[in-house]
């Protein structure tokens, strides 16, 4: 492939910078009025269609089709990450959880995966693992200073990790689902089995969606679905073919950093201290990881690639 212009990546990696570090807010406008589950599974499911209705345009349905094994992967890995992983995060932010804590909260993602390698004993190396010490240093100030500060309550924090974990599996199995070659393919079924069963677990418990919302939760879903799921989703598939995977990983420290900025900016969320040093001390955490693995790339024999890539790779919109 032609090596593309410095500027295409510059404005790609923004997109994915702002746009995905702006859908934590997002979520936070659309929770203030409609059901979590439910909205996010509305906003999952649209993004689907639409990615899928382009290509099968572009491409022809055939493009799209799957196996019966590759239905039960992208299913899978829809449950994880959609659904556990995003909706859970939505539901913490309806139960009062800021914008801006709950991504530095997710921004442990990537720390946990280590945790899942270290269980099958591809242990990491010594960076690494400080990497991962110093980011539950920065995860313990977040929560108990942070409750203690008045930032927030336990449960919802406590959702958010689960999220964040969930998050972090489905990236990490992801390597060994059965699963189409082509990432957009893998994204449009992803999100369109995770909307679908986000939209009847949302039902099934009551939620329930009306066309009263004000018109802010309209623009905001209207946000998420089109640039949040579409568009950066867009832009960060054509980076991990087009830019060094180092420099495409920067996001899962740059969009916390976006997250807290905007929630003051824009919503007046407080940033007080334990959000500014445990939140530093976290996306630190996550940097020292991510490029600690780029340099000590794991074994050939390993059964799935380096952390940083199963990271990049995950095919999740935040």
């Amino acid at each position: 492939m032609a090596v593309p212009r410095t500027g295409l990546v510059a404005v790609a990696l923004g997109i994915v910078y702002v746009v995905w570090g702006s859908t934590y807010l997002g979520i936070r406008v659309v929770v203030e009025d409609a059901p979590p589950m439910t909205s996010m599974g509305l906003r999952f499911a649209t993004a689907g269609l639409l990615l899928g209705a382009f290509f099968a345009v572009r491409r022809g349905f055939k493009f799209l089709a799957l196996t019966r094994r590759q239905v039960i992967g992208t299913a899978f890995l829809g449950l994880c990450l959609p659904l556990l992983g995003n909706g859970l995060v939505s539901v913490a932010e309806y139960k009062g959880a800021t914008s801006g804590f709950s991504a530095l909260l997710i921004a442990v993602a990537p720390l946990v995966i280590v945790i899942f390698r270290a269980i099958e004993r591809d242990l990491p190396n010594t960076q690494t693992i400080v990497g991962v010490l110093l980011g539950f240093v920065g995860l313990a100030l977040l929560v108990l200073l942070g409750r203690d500060a008045g930032d927030f309550e336990l449960g919802p924090a406590l959702i958010v990790l689960f999220a964040a974990s969930c998050w972090a599996f489905g990236s990490y199995v992801q390597p060994r689902l059965w699963l189409p070659a082509n990432p957009f393919v893998v994204a449009v079924w992803e999100m369109i089995f995770g909307g679908a069963m986000m939209v009847v677990l949302g039902l099934s418990v009551g939620e329930t969606m009306t066309f009263d919302y004000p018109a802010k939760t309209w623009f905001a879903l209207s946000y998420l679905v089109i640039f949040g799921s579409v568009v950066a989703f867009t832009a960060y598939v054509w980076l991990v073919a087009n830019a060094p995977i180092s420099l495409v990983a920067t996001y899962a420290y740059v969009n916390p950093v976006i997250a807290v900025f905007l929630g003051w900016l824009i919503l007046d969320e407080k940033i007080t201290w334990p959000i500014v040093a445990g939140g530093a001390i976290v996306v630190a955490a996550v940097a020292l990881v991510i490029s600690s693995e780029r340099r000590h790339p794991a074994p050939a024999a390993a059964a799935e690639p380096p952390v940083v890539e199963q990271v990049t790779k995950s095919l999740q919109t935040p």
